[in-house]
This record gives C-alpha cells, sequence and structure tokens, in this order.
C-alpha cells in the first residue's frame, strides 16, 4: 500500500508538471502572444526547474526519508500553482498597459516575474521521482525495476496532462480553473502521505473556484462584449475607441477582424485587400479564398463591393467563425468557412480562385510555413489565369526585416510581385500570376467603383516592385520568427507609438 501510494503521487506529479507548463503557455499569451521566444522561455526555464528539483529531490530524500516530508513538499507544489493565475495578474495588467505605452523594461519585467513564478510549483515536483525512488527501493536488488516504474509512471502522467489541459481542460473550463484542477489534484494524491488536518488545503483551493474570473484587462477605451478560451488561443470580441466591434486575438493589442458599418469600409489592410478585383479586372462571378478567415471581415466586405463574387475562407480556430457569425456580421457573407490549417487545406484542395489573400498571419508573429517558397508555389498553382494573391504583413515601419523577406520570397515564385505600406505597422504584398495582369492593374485601380475608388488609387500609386530574392525562405530555412522578434524589439526599445490597426 505504501509504494501503491507513491506510485498515485508520482502519477499525479508527472501529470501536473506538463500540464501546468502548456497552461502557463496558455496564461501568458493574452499579454505576450503565443512565439517561439515565449515558448522557448517556457519550455526552457520548465526543464531548469525540474532539473533544480531533481537535484533537491535527491539530496533532501536522503535527510528526511519520510513519507510524510514527501507529501508536505507536493502540498506545497499545489498550492503555488493554486494561486499562480491570481498572484501573476497585477504583473500581466502592468504588461498590458506597458504594450500600450511601449515601455519596454516593464513589458520584459512582467515576463520575468511570471516566469520566475513558475519556479516553486514546478522546483517541487521535479522532487517527486527521486524522493519517491528513495522511499520505494529498499535493496540494491530491486533499484532498477522501482525507478525504472516510477519514472514511466511519471512520463505516461506528463503524457496524459499534455493532452488533458490543451484538448479538455483549458477549452472546457479556462486556464485559471485548469491550473485549480491540477492543484486540486496533487493535494489529493498527496493527502494518504499526511496527517489528517491537510484535508484542508484541497478544500480551500475548491473554495477558489468560486472567485469570479475578473477576465484579461481590455484595451484604453474598449468594452468587453466576449471574451474566453479558444482551443487554439484566447480571444477578446470588444467596441473599441473608435466606435468599431473588433476581433482581439491573444496578446490583445492588434485588432484581426472588424464588423463593417454601414459604408463597409474599415480603414487599415482590409479596405485595400478590397480593391483586388478591379486589380485583376474581375467585377463579377470571381472566386476567393481567405486564408486566415477569422471573423470574415474581408468575406464581409466583398459581399457588400463585389456581390457577385463567392468567398472561401480558412479558419483554423472554428470558435472565431462562431464569433465572426455572432458578432462582426458575417451572416451576410457569400461564404463557405472550412476549419482547417490554411497550408494544407490549400495543398489538399483541387479548386483554383481568382484571388487570395492570406490574412493569416497573427500580428506580429508569422507562421513559418506561411512564407516559404514551397507555399509560394502552392497558391501559384490554385490561382485562374489572370488572378492575384494579396497577403497582409504586420512589420513596424523602419523594421521590414520579415517584410522584405517575405516579399522578395514571394518574387521568386511570382512574375510581378508590388508592395504598398497601409499605415505604420501593416503593408499589402500583391503577387501576380501574369505579367500582362500586373501592368494593367495600375489603370484599373484608378477606376475602382465607389466607394473604394480614392483607396484603390492610393494603392496603384503606392506600390513598389520588388526584387526577387537571392536567399528565399524555405520549408527547410526560414527564420521568419527570429526576423520578426528583432524588429518587435527594436521598434519597442524606440518607444515608438502603438501599432495602428
Amino acid at each position: 500500500m505504501a509504494r501503491l501510494r507513491l506510485y498515485v503521487l508520482v502519477f499525479a506529479a508527472g501529470v501536473c508538471s506538463l500540464g501546468v507548463e502548456l497552461t502557463a503557455a496558455r496564461l501568458l499569451a493574452p499579454f505576450f502572444g503565443t512565439s517561439t521566444l515565449v515558448w522557448a522561455n517556457v519550455i526552457g526555464l520548465t526543464l531548469l526547474y525540474l532539473s533544480i528539483g531533481y537535484w533537491l529531490g535527491g539530496r533532501i530524500a536522503d535527510r528526511w526519508p519520510t513519507y510524510r516530508h514527501l507529501g508536505g513538499v507536493v502540498l506545497l507544489a499545489a498550492a503555488a500553482i493554486a494561486v499562480l493565475p491570481f498572484v501573476t495578474r497585477p504583473f500581466l495588467s502592468a504588461a498590458t498597459d506597458a504594450f500600450s505605452s511601449v515601455e519596454t523594461g516593464v513589458v520584459f519585467g512582467s515576463f520575468a516575474a511570471v516566469l520566475i513564478m513558475f519556479a516553486v510549483p514546478i522546483t517541487a515536483l521535479g522532487a517527486v521521482a527521486p524522493w519517491a525512488i528513495r522511499l520505494a527501493v529498499h535493496s540494491v536488488e530491486e533499484a532498477g525495476r522501482i525507478s525504472g516504474r516510477l519514472y514511466a509512471l511519471s512520463t505516461v502522467g506528463s503524457l496524459i496532462g499534455t493532452f488533458l489541459s490543451v484538448l479538455v481542460l483549458v477549452p472546457w473550463i479556462g486556464t485559471r480553473r485548469t491550473l485549480l484542477v491540477f492543484a486540486i489534484a496533487l493535494a489529493l494524491a498527496a493527502l494518504p502521505l499526511l496527517p489528517r488536518r491537510a484535508a484542508l488545503i484541497p478544500i480551500a483551493v475548491a473554495l477558489l473556484f468560486l472567485i469570479p474570473e475578473p477576465g484579461v484587462k481590455a484595451a484604453p477605451g474598449d468594452r468587453v462584449v466576449w471574451e474566453g478560451e479558444t482551443p487554439s488561443q484566447f480571444a477578446q470580441i470588444v467596441d473599441d475607441a473608435y466606435g468599431d466591434r473588433v476581433l482581439r486575438l491573444n496578446e490583445g493589442w492588434a485588432t484581426h477582424s472588424i464588423k463593417p458599418g454601414p459604408s463597409g469600409l474599415v480603414g487599415g489592410y482590409w479596405d485595400r485587400a478590397a480593391c483586388l478585383p478591379a486589380a485583376i479586372d474581375r467585377p463579377t462571378n470571381g472566386r476567393l479564398a481567405v486564408l486566415g478567415n477569422a471573423g470574415g471581415t474581408t468575406a464581409v466586405q466583398y459581399a457588400r463591393f463585389w456581390p457577385t463574387w463567392w468567398v472561401d475562407g480558412v479558419e483554423i480556430d472554428g470558435t472565431v467563425t462562431e464569433l465572426g457569425y455572432r458578432y462582426l456580421g458575417m451572416r451576410e457573407a457569400r461564404l463557405t468557412v472550412h476549419t482547417a490549417d490554411a497550408r494544407p487545406w490549400l495543398d489538399q484542395s483541387d479548386e483554383r480562385f481568382n484571388g487570395i489573400i492570406i490574412d493569416a498571419y497573427h500580428q506580429p508573429y508569422i507562421p513559418f510555413h506561411l512564407v516559404t517558397q514551397e507555399f509560394f508555389r502552392s497558391v501559384m498553382t490554385h490561382l485562374e489565369p489572370g488572378g492575384a494573391v494579396l497577403i497582409n504583413v504586420g512589420s513596424p515601419k523602419g523594421h521590414d526585416q520579415a517584410l522584405n523577406a517575405i516579399a522578395e520570397t514571394m518574387a521568386t515564385v511570382f512574375p510581378v510581385v508590388e508592395q504598398s505600406r497601409v499605415n505604420a505597422f501593416n503593408t499589402v504584398v500583391v503577387g501576380y500570376r501574369d505579367e500582362a495582369t500586373a501592368a494593367g492593374a495600375p489603370a484599373r485601380l484608378r477606376g475602382a467603383p465607389a466607394p473604394l475608388t480614392p483607396i484603390c488609387t492610393e494603392l496603384a500609386a503606392d506600390t513598389q516592385r520588388v526584387k526577387p530574392s537571392t536567399d528565399p525562405l524555405t520549408d527547410d530555412h526560414a527564420p521568419i520568427e527570429w526576423l520578426t522578434d528583432t524588429a518587435l524589439l527594436s521598434y519597442l526599445q524606440e518607444g515608438a507609438p502603438g501599432a495602428e490597426r
């Protein structure tokens, strides 16, 4: 029975160690995003804390080889996990304020503070396995068998914790309650090793479920209409300071969709994307694919300005699609939504389109597999003769490394590629399938129907031809997030104004 209790404890610690790590990334996502930089910090520090825990656990177990001391350490881990979403709140709120005013020190200070707070629970969990081995092994002859069994249990627990947190708990009950579930599970697993009064700890943790969720702090001037966890990210629907209803994801300072008003215009790159039918001389009966449909801004605009066009929207997050229909006017669009990742969907499709819009670059971070030469070749094969692709790239003005790498890679595939800066943070890049279509585009853009006339005229005037890269991004080598992180860090250090939408 004593060993059985240890096995249960080791298994629970394994479940919670990976579960807490993955949930920590979701806790950070609404404020710092989900780039590889964030994941590298979370994973790297988790491994560091576990290593310290292994070392400390082995040393302390030799000094206090008792079930009670081990149970106390696990109970400490449970308490630390339970309070994490509450004690990190002030630091995460400070990060939100810092992003809006571009205070670099506060941004990175908050990030570091939150990650340090995970040191206590993860280090304590790391101590469980060596301590349990010390207690379970009674002779040298059984040392290998018992230690192998315990590490196998811990690893299987970690595997279950990974899928349990990502696929079940976070989408179902949210980040904070997921951490509380892990805390209660740990506390219950430790109880058989402790005095009866220790049962007060899981009861106290359970009471934390009664505290209402305050939500993520909205940007100044925003009124939150809906917010919550989706299977892929954190999402907010807000009425912003401009009077628009918008969709914000993860870090919350970039607008991913806007509900078009009576004019159909929303500002920013979406209006320029609405000029694509004019550029390719296809005002009627066209077909458009939107890779990264989000809340359907482009699809709704096309229903207004080009009512005979049909749109295939590809969106990986089904909850975001539901929000688009519920809050952002997607019901009026001539739209078929495909819940899928953009590139696999395109590669598996036999359809061809007059236009393709790529808006899956969740500013400021860009999925590397959507910027490579191989991807743009796939896009080219899905365009009808005379067609074109338009992409939106978020890059701070004056820090164009990522933008240039993407546009110049496109130019190795498309005969004509042009780019046009929209505002301080957005640039549209257009790739034409045929040179003749590109040559006539400026005149056609200047003749676009109202109310797109001034916007399309501006697009025609602002475009710059892009030369092909001598070192294009490929599936094998596309350091796009390194380029983006470098640009964003420089942007923050300069104290530049907040990003335009």
